[in-house]
């Protein structure tokens, strides 16, 4: 069977390629720059077509004999484009690969959102049905793409959507290093209370999912929520994390709204530097907004069972971070 992943070499999409070639799948990769992560995936035995979900040529190129499409390419964290980008790309893109995909018959297609969807849950835990109120241009344009992949499964195209919480795990350079860093230098500012709810994703439970919806008429026309089995206040998260480097680490408790501020205007005045910014928005967010999800339906009717737990995860992903050298050993 051949398997179409666009953003394959992405730190989801390199996992979920890997996965489906040790299964024996045929697989497509569509990425929008070579590298030396395309290198490593052509290696695996995957096909690269490079450009982007922007261009509907490309798109039509990857096609030819799919039968499951992965959806994970989407703009996140891009400095200096406009926000107009992230439509062009989360939106605009999918409606390209759902209209190729359905013209090509494809079997089954699986978008994965994101639970940045929720935005902050007011009420944690949260299911499926709470608010949608995304808090960023990234969630929001996630968001809007969803009716998209719902019109082409009323059309008779199987689709399923999926909600990451927090992913993180071996091969991730970025989304917890900075966490890994600040523990393993000895000290941890805390921005606010640290009650926070925080809902990490082991990688290898995500990969998990993404392959239990490949599955015929499973989830067909649903979304779900998919994180791990437990939710954690972030710093009880931090504490594990120390725990998983056996390291001690002190974490001292500061005000959240300056550092709310600062993010803001750390945006505005690195922007037209092309810098990235040392603290922005979405990052200062990670210390007041509730994060935590029940995943019942996605057991139910998926079959999804998280068999990677938190400790377990902390400790191979700071064991990976220490040999890439992210972090000292």
């Amino acid at each position: 069977m051949k398997v179409l992943v666009t953003g394959g070499t992405g730190f989801t999409g390199k996992a979920l390629v890997k996965r489906l070639i040790d299964d024996g799948y045929e697989v497509i990769s569509l990425d929008y720059q070579e590298g030396l992560k395309t290198d490593e995936i052509r290696g695996w035995g995957a096909e690269v077509v490079i450009g982007s979900v922007t261009d509907k040529e490309v798109v039509e190129q990857c096609m030819d004999g799919v039968e499951i499409v992965h959806h994970l390419a989407a703009a996140f964290r891009e400095l200096d484009v406009p926000d107009t980008y992230y439509d062009e790309v989360n939106v605009g893109g999918t409606k390209n690969v759902l209209e190729s995909a359905f013209a090509h018959k494809v079997k089954k297609f699986i978008y994965c959102s994101t639970c940045g969807v929720h935005g902050n849950v007011e009420n944690p835990p949260g299911d499926e049905t709470a608010p949608i109120q995304p808090a960023d241009y990234y969630q929001r344009t996630k968001y809007e793409a969803e009716p998209l992949v719902n019109a082409y499964c009323e059309k008779g195209m199987e689709t399923v959507i999926l909600r990451p919480a927090a992913i993180y795990g071996p091969g991730d350079p970025e989304r917890f290093q900075m966490i890994f860093k600040r523990v393993s230098n000895g000290t941890f500012p805390m921005f606010g209370s640290g009650k926070t709810l925080y809902h990490p994703l082991y990688i290898d439970n995500l990969i998990d999912a993404l392959m239990l919806a490949m599955e015929p008429g499973k989830g067909v026309g649903e979304a779900y929520l998919i994180a791990d089995e437990d939710y954690v206040e972030i710093e009880t998260l931090v504490k594990k994390t120390a725990q998983a480097l056996g390291v001690t680490v002190k974490i001292p408790h500061f005000p959240v709204m300056p550092l709310v501020i600062a993010g803001h205007i750390c945006e505005k005045v690195c922007a037209p530097f092309h810098i990235t910014p040392p603290i922005f928005p979405r990052r200062v967010d990670w210390f007041r907004q509730n994060r935590a999800f029940k995943i019942d339906k996605a057991k139910r009717d998926l079959g999804y069972q998280p068999k990677v737990d938190l400790d377990e995860g902390l400790k191979r992903t700071g064991e990976w971070y220490r040999q890439e050298g992210f972090i000292p050993r």
